[in-house]
């Protein structure tokens, strides 16, 4: 799981580009009739407009990238020297083209005048992720996913608006015994939160 962050004003400009429009880039189940986002993960990582206007011929692909869309932080390649590094431990080797549902919640933070848009990804699927660092209560009691199938029952001992560091405690011996390790914020569950692993 990967947490992406993007300038909300680049989101935006998005946005209204996908809504002046009346034709759409289709996606893999054939012609869309609304406007949308698509998440590009390729030569950079970006969010562009499904839009199509007149003035632009280019299909999307992983390939090509525009300096105008909205790029992930850390993942642009027009700006940033190890955007491939940060793409790999978001992605590891997955590329393409994600057509998403999120353009309405999307704006609802535009709305609320949000600095910055963040989507919480596995890579199958994309949400809005509107919590923060601070919504977590820092030696607090948590469940991250164990990647096993399971959940480890940790305690939170550092975060940030991305990741948060965390120690196992309360399970067996030898998995409690381990390092602190890091794993992506929206990974920790409420131990009421009743979320599939």
């Amino acid at each position: 799981m990967a947490i992406l962050k993007f300038s909300t004003s680049a989101v935006a400009a998005q946005i209204a580009h996908a809504r002046a429009c009346k034709t759409f880039l289709p996606n893999w189940n054939g012609p869309v009739d609304r406007p949308a986002l698509i998440l590009i993960v390729g030569n950079g990582v970006h969010l562009r407009s499904n839009g199509i206007d007149g003035t632009t011929t280019r299909i999307v692909t992983t390939e090509q990238a525009d300096p105008s869309f909205a790029f992930a932080d850390g993942m642009n390649p027009f700006r940033d020297t190890d955007w491939m590094a940060q793409r790999r431990m978001a992605f590891r080797d997955l590329t393409g083209q994600f057509y998403t549902d999120i353009l309405d919640d999307v704006q609802v933070l535009i709305d609320r005048g949000r600095g910055a848009i963040r989507l919480a990804t596995d890579g199958h699927s994309i949400r809005v992720f509107v919590r923060r660092a601070s919504d977590y209560l820092i030696g607090g009691t948590y469940d991250v996913p164990s990647g096993l199938g399971g959940t480890f029952r940790v305690i939170l001992k550092d975060a940030c608006d991305t990741f948060a560091i965390v120690q196992n405690c309360g399970n067996c011996e030898d998995f409690d015994a381990m390092q602190p390790y890091r794993v992506p914020l929206d990974a920790l569950m409420e131990l009421d939160d009743r979320r599939v692993a």
